[in-house]
């Protein structure tokens, strides 16, 4: 796809971790070094062939040129009202979409746009961000200002869809999408049709998958192949201008010690480049309803059992990339079934905001409504399903009969609803039970305590679990708190192994990781723009702020500060409730006495923070003390169901990570209900553990143990035993890469 590539591509102060990227070698070499690919991969010539040892043990450190470490030219905020006044300044004609205006392109020459409808350039409503359906031709919304200044300076009624302006792609750029592109054609001319497959085979697959009534013609219409060395399921994705093949999808099955099934998917390029709409060629131009999936196989049984167009979102119900918007323009109907399980439900409220209430439908999901292929398996007419689907557009006031089943939906997914889990904090599922969307979390410690170091970790350990996450860091700039956050992905010191940046930063790189630029003092309006755009672009579910008081500065001594941040405050609790996303909220404690433990009532400020907030957490620090149990943290406060408590932290300076100490004598401590008096509360608890100490010694024996030590397991923990050189047995492809970070 040919882009308008301008310097501040996207948010230009929003900064995803790839402003210097290596030359990579690419470890989908190493498939035959992987004990996860079967013998048949690893022997396999038409699978992937390993280059020279020379080239694998290379570690080159080449970086783009003009690449800058920080972008830190804040967003101007583009209006539709702005977008629609330049357009008609300019007499270009157009029409409101659905997310999108609709106007002439100025890529196609007038005789090509005679045939055609002329209304193919896309113009988001929201970011300014173009295309042009018919040449592929996108660009920002300064590149479409730049190209009509062209066009009236020169007199010219049209450009060549092949000009390209901004800086071209380094040549190591260009060398990793020859390798990607040649790789795609390797795997699909090596897959074979299920029409070509024995019957018993063929049957054998598509009980493995999920799709026995899935008939050979439809999985031949969308071209659905089958790559027998890594027994998966290909989809092909056909786009550009030729219609060629871009890129491929692979879902394996994988058969877990207890007999479940589960499944894995893996794209090349990878996810963040990877925009296919799965069945998008199929769809003809006057269709105008469409069914959106959250995964392939959905698609097919939807287009099979019901004649409807069906697409697939590339990343699922993580992500609904802006960028394809302009491909469900033509729809009046677009009906989301991204599956059958709560998750699925929040993603399809999200997603109907970007593509316009009014026009969407969703299904609900439970057991009378899984997820498309699994009722086709089971004979349910998907047909009455989609019949039966809601509007996404609410009024104001609703009843509880339109509550009912949202009601039964979280009472029925109790661990789903709870929130995404931690892996290296298990104590802290007991307490707040999970990380969920649309909640304030205020998190303050003793200055020096480490509250960042704890927090980005905190956040990393989400991140690395598929949560799209933003940080704003006003006290420390990004360069150093991506040093630290590296530093506790990898769980070693890398400047003792240098060797070792190029793979681990790979792997950090594909992290839905974006850091804002801003630091010291910032406008509130212009933090909240850019969190916005975040969320629209990226579906950011985590936003961190560190910290508050730095974002305000020390200027304007003559306005009350308390005002101040309680108004900032209350911007940041209604963001976080209107854009479903969870913020968390750094703030410095009071001046308290050393030998004193914080409380609730520490908090810098008025009672506003801890009244807004959901959750509260405390990073106690007992300064007096150099023994291990000298850091805790304790949970003030939690809105979801009332339970708090306290947890001992044991610091790792060479890993820069926290954890629970193997052996020690403080436990988990954890009593129900928001208590004022946190120190109040523990002691009442510490004096119940000593009289019923032996009746709970019997019956939790675990919890009398001590706590697990965090990152003794999780998905780190190959990839942490071993060497991130080339060529070692833990080394992992890219499509497992993928795999991984899901």
């Amino acid at each position: 796809m040919w882009r308008f590539g301008s310097l501040l591509k996207g948010a230009s102060c929003l900064l995803p971790f790839r402003e210097a990227r290596s030359f990579r070698h690419f470890s989908v070499f190493l498939v035959r070094h992987s004990p996860v690919w079967s013998a048949s991969a690893q022997s396999s010539p038409t699978c992937l062939r390993s280059p020279h040892p020379s080239v694998l043990l290379s570690f080159c450190r080449s970086f783009r040129k003009n690449a800058k470490s920080t972008l830190d030219i804040p967003v101007t905020p583009i209006t539709v009202t702005d977008i629609k006044q330049y357009l008609r300044s300019k007499e270009i004609p157009f029409h409101d979409g659905y997310s999108c205006l609709h106007a002439p392109s100025f890529f196609l020459e007038p005789a090509e746009a005679a045939g055609r409808d002329g209304f193919t350039l896309f113009i988001d409503k929201t970011t300014g961000q173009f295309l042009c359906k018919e040449t592929l031709v996108e660009g920002s919304w300064e590149d479409l200002q730049d190209c009509v200044e062209v066009m009236r300076k020169e007199g010219r009624s049209c450009l060549s869809p092949d000009v390209l302006l901004g800086y071209p792609e380094s040549p190591e750029e260009q060398e990793v999408k020859e390798m990607e592109l040649r790789e795609v054609q390797r795997i699909w001319s090596a897959s074979v049709s299920f029409s070509d497959l024995p019957d018993e085979e063929a049957q054998l697959v598509r009980t493995m998958f999920g799709i026995d009534k899935v008939s050979n013609a439809t999985l031949k219409r969308f071209g659905v192949r089958f790559f027998k060395p890594t027994k998966s399921l290909v989809f092909p994705w056909f786009g550009g201008r030729d219609s060629g093949l871009r890129g491929l999808k692979l879902l394996t099955a994988k058969c877990a010690g207890d007999g479940a099934v589960t499944y894995a998917d893996a794209t090349l390029p990878k996810p963040s480049a990877y925009h296919n709409l799965f069945g998008l060629p199929l769809v003809g131009r006057k269709d105008s309803e469409v069914v959106l999936t959250g995964r392939e196989v959905d698609a097919l049984a939807v287009s099979q059992a019901t004649g409807l167009p069906s697409l697939t979102l590339p990343r699922g119900v993580s992500c609904l990339p802006p960028v394809l918007l302009p491909y469900l323009e033509q729809f009046k109907r677009v009906t989301l079934w991204l599956g059958g399980d709560i998750n699925s439900w929040e993603a399809s409220k999200i997603f109907s905001r970007k593509l316009g209430l009014k026009r969407c439908s969703l299904v609900r999901p439970g057991e009378l409504q899984p997820c498309p292929s699994e009722a086709l398996e089971r004979g349910r007419s998907l047909s009455r399903i989609l019949k039966a689907s809601i509007p996404a557009a609410h009024k104001s006031i609703v009843s509880f009969r339109q509550l009912r089943d949202d009601v039964y939906g979280e009472l029925a997914n109790k661990e789903l609803v709870a929130g995404v889990k931690w892996s290296r904090f298990p104590e802290l599922n007991k307490i707040l039970k999970g990380h969920r969307k649309g909640e304030l979390t205020v998190f303050t410690g003793p200055t020096g305590s480490g509250k960042t170091t704890f927090i980005s970790e905190f956040a990393l350990d989400l991140c690395i679990q598929g949560v799209n996450t933003l940080w704003g860091s006003f006290e420390i700039n990004n360069v150093r708190l991506a040093k630290i956050m590296l530093t506790q992905f990898c769980m070693q010191r890398l400047e003792d192994n240098l060797e070792q940046y190029d793979a681990w930063a790979d792997k950090f790189e594909d992290l839905p990781l974006y850091f804002m630029t801003f630091h010291g003092q910032q406008s509130m309006k212009t933090v909240l723009d850019t969190m916005h755009h975040a969320v629209y672009l990226y579906d950011i579910s985590h936003v961190v702020i560190d910290n508050l008081q730095f974002m305000m500065g020390q200027e304007n001594l003559s306005v009350d500060k308390f005002a101040v941040q309680d108004q900032i405050i209350g911007a940041f609790r209604k963001f976080a409730t209107h854009s479903s996303c969870h913020v968390t909220l750094i703030i410095h404690p009071r001046k308290e006495e050393d030998d004193k433990e914080l409380q609730t009532a520490s908090i810098f400020g008025t009672a506003k923070a801890s009244q807004e907030a959901d959750n509260v957490l405390i990073l106690q620090e007992k300064k007096l003390v150099t023994v291990p149990g000298r850091r805790s943290l304790q949970i003030a406060k939690n809105r979801f169901d009332g339970d708090v408590g306290i947890f001992p932290l044991e610091f790792n300076k060479s890993s820069l990570t926290f954890s629970a100490p193997l052996k020690g004598r403080n436990k988990l401590r954890k009593v129900k209900g928001d208590k004022p008096d946190a120190t109040e509360t523990e002691e009442k608890v510490e004096k119940a553990e000593k009289v019923e100490k032996p009746a709970r010694a019997a019956k939790t024996p675990k919890t009398e143990k001590g706590l697990v030590r965090v990152g003794a397991k999780g998905v780190l923990e190959g990839s942490a035993k071993g060497s991130a050189g080339v060529g070692e047995k833990k080394q992992q492809t890219v499509f497992e890469e993928v795999i991984k970070t899901k």
